[in-house]
């Protein structure tokens, strides 16, 4: 199917149901200028979801690629739509919303949704020149969504500025919380002094849990982007692979996926190799990135480092073996490396006693059934206010020493 073009007033806009119709490098410069540009909203990304069979039609998957040309013909706003007939790899729940459709006979599937397929990462997903585009964008959605017959519309993780378009545009906001590391303001200068900023209590704890991994005789090493090696690669997704058949569930990502990462987007990534008696036993794999963002002055942007924790997995079991490889090890490498943010991914309260602190993360939603989208609201009223709560009681746990 080809690309499927309308027009509207000052734009023209476009639909592409696959990635390699469109340029990638108009593409990326329009990511670049947004205000939370992710590598994960990279075209090579989206591609090799696409291309590896991962995010397709096949799976659930099936890809919208809108684009909104100006008058000249330039790249004015883009953003990936998925047409979906369930919920999975989303990473904010809807079922109890799918199933009161179902209980009253209605059909919650297909619906729409701009999301990064299971990468639960706040980031820009209305990439436009403008808050004017990119408002303009989101209301083509909308009309996309309801001339494509779609119960509904949801935009998942966005930027400040697609929260900004997206409620300007009427969509509903709901909230989640995730769990993000900061460095300190001067950056801290090792690990140990990074602990000092902790209370006793969870200082004490972090020591305890990483020397019960030395004890066991496990040490570690990294790769990083092209240093991580063919056989790295393919121990990586024996243990990723491992980690979702143990909870009864294939892996959403196919090994051609992480061939093409390894070749396309390979600086984007670091991996942490656990080894006992000279072996492999366990490993995690990290995205890094950076992006301009504006200062507090407003006046300059500053270069953002930040670091994704995202996939995990053993051949053996360890006690503790899993903090370190998914937190310690990644943590102290951010520390050493300058990285301002370190994110580990959807829920998990237990990160907190790691030094990851509660950070709230938003969704936008347009339905299009006027009884649903009234009840949906009241829903998420409630729901919000339970979520400021549950920031409230997190902050007073905060691990830090209060000094």
């Amino acid at each position: 199917m080809g690309a499927l073009e309308r027009g509207m007033k000052d734009y023209v806009i476009r639909v592409h149901t696959a990635p390699a119709d469109i340029d990638s490098s108009a593409w990326d410069a329009l990511l670049a200028a947004q205000s939370h540009a992710s590598v994960f909203m990279r075209h090579a990304y989206l591609s090799a979801l696409h291309e590896s069979g991962s995010a397709t039609a096949r799976t659930g998957w099936e890809p919208r690629f809108v684009c909104l040309h100006d008058e000249t013909g330039q790249l004015a706003a883009a953003t990936v739509l998925y047409i979906k007939d369930h919920s999975m790899g989303e990473y904010v729940f809807d079922w109890a919303w799918a199933n009161a459709y179902r209980q009253h006979g209605l059909a919650y599937y297909p619906k729409a949704v701009v999301s990064v397929p299971f990468t639960p990462v706040p980031g820009s997903r209305l990439l436009a020149t403008s808050d004017k585009v990119r408002l303009e964008l989101i209301k083509a959605l909308i009309t996309l969504s309801d001339q494509w017959k779609l119960s509904s519309l949801h935009l998942l993780f966005g930027s400040e500025d697609d929260v900004t378009a997206c409620s300007s545009a009427g969509l509903m906001l709901r909230h989640t919380v995730q769990f993000h590391w900061n460095n300190s303001a001067s950056g801290y200068p090792d690990f140990d002094t990074f602990l000092l900023s902790l209370s006793q209590d969870k200082r004490k704890k972090i020591r305890q849990e990483r020397r019960k991994v030395r004890d066991a005789g496990v040490s570690f090493r990294h790769a990083e982007g092209s240093a991580i090696s063919p056989e790295d690669w393919d121990f990586f997704y024996r243990c990723y692979e491992r980690t979702y058949l143990e909870h009864g569930n294939p892996p959403y990502l196919h090994p051609n996926f992480f061939k093409r990462m390894a070749t396309t987007m390979a600086e984007n990534w670091l991996l942490f190799v656990a080894e006992r008696d000279g072996r492999p036993i366990a490993c995690s794999l990290i995205a890094v990135g950076s992006y301009l963002s504006p200062s507090n002055e407003g006046s300059a942007s500053s270069l953002t480092k930040v670091a994704y924790g995202r996939y995990w997995g053993a051949l053996e079991r360890v006690d503790c073996l899993h903090f370190e490889a998914c937190y310690y090890q990644p943590l102290e490498w951010c520390i050493a490396n300058g990285y301002l943010r370190f994110e580990g991914g959807a829920q998990g309260e237990h990160k907190m006693a790691r030094a990851l602190l509660p950070v709230k993360t938003t969704s936008a939603h347009w339905i299009a059934h006027p009884e649903f989208s009234d009840a949906i609201g009241n829903f998420l009223q409630r729901e919000g206010n339970g979520i400021e709560n549950y920031m409230e009681d997190l902050n007073t746990r905060n691990p830090f020493r209060k000094d």
